[in-house]
């Protein structure tokens, strides 16, 4: 990997946000977009743009990507780049870091063909595949015990936040 001191980097944010907590607390947003036909959608994250579209299972066209596939990819994306960084932080001698992410959803839970199918994923499992030759086993236990820890879409799918509902009915004047 790249080699850049991370520590370094991380040092003046840490320093702030023990100085001043508060600076430390962010919010994301995300905003959805109707998209041409019924089964297509553009989703704004602020500084990109990104194309869904409903799986081919629940009538989709099959070309772009679902909500499924961006959910489990923000999963590899946060797993991806925390193990990366902790492995720069840690010193751990990492040559490549490879993330897969695979979740089972029963689609009829989604179409409402079955009441007692779950709507959503059954399960999701988190692969890494380490190319770490000269790393110790007490370093790569240490490297996913602490990529576990910090991976904030782990953290977030494992522990659930509070979430808040609610619309919006626009009226024509």
């Amino acid at each position: 990997m790249s080699e850049i001191d991370l520590r370094e980097l991380q040092r003046p944010l840490k320093d702030g946000y023990r100085a001043d907590p508060a600076s430390a607390k962010i919010t994301l947003r995300a905003r959805g977009s109707q998209g041409d036909t019924p089964v297509a959608c553009s989703v704004d994250l602020g500084r990109a743009l990104q194309a869904a579209e409903a799986h081919p299972g629940v009538g989709g066209p099959g070309s772009g990507a679902c909500s499924g596939d961006l959910l489990l990819g923000a999963l590899a994306a946060c797993a991806q780049l925390t193990c990366q960084m902790v492995a720069a932080a840690m010193e751990v001698p990492v040559r490549t870091v490879e993330v897969e992410v695979e979740g089972d959803l029963d689609l009829q839970g989604t179409l409402g063909t079955d009441r007692d199918a779950r709507v959503g994923f059954e399960a999701i499992r988190l692969r890494f595949v380490l190319d770490a030759p000269e790393a110790t086993a007490e370093q790569l236990d240490a490297l996913i015990e602490k990529t576990e820890r910090y991976c904030v879409v782990l953290q977030t799918l494992a522990d659930p936040p509070a979430l808040g509902v609610s619309s919006e009915v626009r009226q024509p004047l």
